[in-house]
Parts: C-alpha cells; structure tokens; sequence
C-alpha cells in the first residue's frame, strides 16, 4: 500500500515561508495525483492544491493563489508545497494524499484514497 510522509512543518512568522515535502516509500508516486490539503482546530479538512501525476496540471484553492506553489519531482518521489507570505490563518495540519482515478488534478477530498499522518505549520509572531 502506498504510503505517504510529509515534513518541513514548522513555526514561522506572518510574511515568512515554509517548503512542505510529501515522500513515498515502497511505490512511486508518478502515475499518482496528489493533493494537499489542511486542517485547523476546529474547522474541517479542506482542499489546498493539487497536481496531476504529470505535473501538467495544478489547482489551488482561492485563498493560497499567488502565495503557493505546487511541485512534484518523480525523480526523487516526491511532491512539495513551496508556501509564501503566510499568514496566520494559514496555521493548520498539513496533508498530502494520493488518487490514481480519472478524475485527475481535484481538491475535493473523498477522491483521495492514501493519506500521509500531517506536518503542523504554525504562523505566528
């Protein structure tokens, strides 16, 4: 079964950057979409982006346009969210999970079949 590890989480200040990483072990991750997504005390997860297994295509939820970026290297499978201008609304549990179904690049979450454990990121001065 795939599996999923994220990491980079930290505490930063508002304005500050992080890079999140989203590993594999035991298979690749190119034929996967996958897909970030967080989840703050209190609210419900909620999609963040997403990026086709070729990298071809990638979505981003209103609120983190022009501030995140996805990324993925199937060389070292691995995905990243390179994250800008953070702000503290951004602070949540961060996680990457993966689909390999047709409908592609989606940030709705019961499309996603393999979930990581989450990486905290903290925003706060």
């Amino acid at each position: 079964q795939l599996q999923l590890v994220e990491s980079g989480g930290g505490l930063v200040q508002p304005g500050g950057s992080l890079r999140l990483a989203c590993a594999a072990s035991r298979f690749t991750l190119d034929s996967y979409t996958i897909g970030w997504f967080r989840q703050a005390p209190g609210k419900e997860r909620e999609g963040v982006s997403c990026i086709s297994s070729s990298g071809g295509i990638t979505n981003y939820a209103d609120s983190v346009k022009g501030r995140f970026t996805i990324s993925r290297d199937n060389a070292k499978n691995t995905v990243y969210l390179q994250m800008n201008s953070l702000k503290p609304e951004d602070t949540a549990v961060y996680y990457c999970a993966a689909h390999a179904r047709r409908v592609g690049c989606t940030t709705d979450l019961p499309w996603y079949d393999y979930w990581g454990q989450g990486t905290q990121v903290t925003v706060s001065s």
